[in-house]
């Protein structure tokens, strides 16, 4: 298979790693990090560059790239640490609205594609434990009008969003894939309740009481499915751009840093756990390339995929980050210092729409559908 990289997504991968270099250094992301995480004038800038209309179609003002793309671009914002919820608001939200009606579609996609409003999908509730499919939030209709009642947490950028997307229950059990429906939820009818997050950004539970809503679609589960595979492709590329990142890191501070009066570098046992580091860093390569390609299969299949690739990621993420920080010694855990940063998203990541040990159930169950498409 050809891994090879078109001109244009190269120069697509050069255009955000100039920017990334010029205009946000790690001083810049240290200090929106301790002033509270805000990360609203970081994707106004991203949306100049025409990021936030890399899914949304070019009929809606969007420039209607696909997965690979946006893997490059998830890359690129990783290796640079760049805070913004970039996955959930430039790539699962138009793919959420893409279900809705065209009078909504019109009303909002080419906003969100010139960076005008900034719309994220507010998947998670308590006790959920990462389950999709369980959704507390209720929806009443009364004639046309929708009403939601309900919690959902740990919304990203939910305090600076303009609006959001919100799985609800039309009917049946409060775990059934059956009886979701998608609503727009206007960030002015809304009670939000935001707070920092440990990676420096910022998260917000949001509160429905008898909240006005527009309905995407009844028939909300597969949109959901689709939407969440594709944040955790773009949060497998992003995965990959900061371990790059962090053994670069970690390697530049060995080759500095002397003991018994030369590098570290040269000490066979450290350059062994480097060499580990790195096969892990090509392996969540891989099944980061291996995800997003997949993206376009049929469900079982993409899901399976996904799941397969987020576990290994999981585990790289883990040795990686953890390894890293070992080898910088104290100062790797300091917060004035870069690799604790990388370390911390790393962290967050891993936890995002589902630990290792969920996605190690999800691909059990998903070679159990698929059983019979590989026989």
């Amino acid at each position: 298979m050809d891994f090879d990289f078109s001109d244009d997504q190269e120069s697509l991968r050069d255009a955000v790693r100039r920017w990334v270099d010029k205009g946000f250094s790690f001083e810049r992301r240290h200090g929106i990090a301790k002033a509270g995480g805000a990360t609203r004038e970081v994707y106004r800038e991203l949306a100049d560059l025409g990021l936030t209309g890399l899914a949304v179609a070019e009929s809606r003002g969007g420039m209607g790239f696909g997965a690979v793309e946006a893997m490059v671009v998830c890359e690129e914002l990783g290796r640079g640490l760049v805070n913004a919820p970039f996955a959930e608001a430039a790539l699962m939200a138009p793919a959420l609205l893409a279900a809705a009606p065209q009078v909504l579609q019109a009303a909002w996609l080419p906003r969100m594609a010139a960076g005008e409003a900034m719309v994220v999908p507010a998947v998670q509730e308590r006790a959920a434990r990462y389950r999709l499919n369980h959704v507390g939030v209720h929806a009443l209709t009364k004639g046309d009008l929708w009403t939601l009642t309900g919690v959902k947490t740990g919304v990203p950028a939910g305090d600076e969003a303009d609006a959001f997307i919100v799985p609800a229950r039309l009917h049946g059990a409060a775990d059934s894939t059956d009886g979701i429906g998608l609503f727009l939820v206007d960030r002015g009818a809304a009670h939000v309740r935001g707070y920092p997050t440990q990676d420096g950004a910022r998260a917000a539970e949001l509160v429905l009481a008898v909240t006005p809503a527009m309905l995407i679609t009844r028939d909300g589960w597969g949109a959901l499915e689709t939407a969440v595979d594709i944040g955790l492709a773009a949060q497998a590329a992003e995965a990959v751009g900061l371990m790059d990142r962090l053994v670069a890191i970690t390697v530049e501070y060995m080759n500095t840093r002397k003991q018994f009066g030369v590098p570290i570098a040269s000490f066979q046992a450290l350059r062994h756990r480097v060499a580990d580091v790195k096969m892990q860093l090509e392996l969540a390569r891989s099944m980061s390339y291996y995800a997003s390609l997949k993206l376009g299969e049929p469900a079982p299949q993409r899901r399976r995929a996904v799941a397969q690739a987020r576990v290994q990621l999981g585990q790289s993420m883990r040795f990686v980050g953890q390894q890293c920080i070992q080898l910088h010694g104290g100062i790797g855990c300091t917060d004035e210092y870069i690799a604790s940063h990388y370390f911390k998203r790393l962290t967050m990541l891993e936890m995002t729409y589902g630990d290792t040990l969920h996605h190690l159930g999800e691909v059990s169950s998903r070679m159990q559908d698929t059983a019979g498409v590989f026989a």
